[in-house]
């Protein structure tokens, strides 16, 4: 079973947590907004199930806000340290998909990959 939460905009169910991903697949309904907030570390992605869910991207320097529509299969990223919001005018179910930036030198080969002659 899932921990399912119940939120103002709807609930969520915690899925999956490891080391630098998490899962949450939510419910939003109509009318339904999540807060302004930002993620000091984690990346966010939005995939959406069903419904249709806007999110917002407040972007640095002017307080310009970017608005995508996410629609059925559709995805978008959120970076780490930029606001954002979600909002849904219908019911909607999506998964939220969080993970945290590995160093991308992060691997150290002892011996190179290769084909067999």
């Amino acid at each position: 079973m899932f921990d399912v939460h119940g939120k103002v905009w709807g609930r969520t169910a915690h899925i999956f947590a490891g080391c630098n991903v998490e899962v949450h697949r939510i419910e939003v309904e109509p009318g339904g907004f999540c807060s302004k907030h930002r993620h000091r570390a984690k990346a966010n992605l939005f995939f959406v199930e069903s419904g249709e869910l806007t999110v917002r991207i407040w972007r640095q320097g002017g307080g310009r806000i970017d608005e995508t529509v996410l629609r059925r299969w559709q995805s978008c990223t959120v970076e780490p340290g930029v606001f954002h919001q979600f909002a849904a005018a219908e019911d909607t179910v999506a998964f939220e998909i969080y993970w945290v930036e590995l160093d991308p030198g992060d691997i150290l080969r002892e011996t190179p990959g290769g084909m067999k002659p």
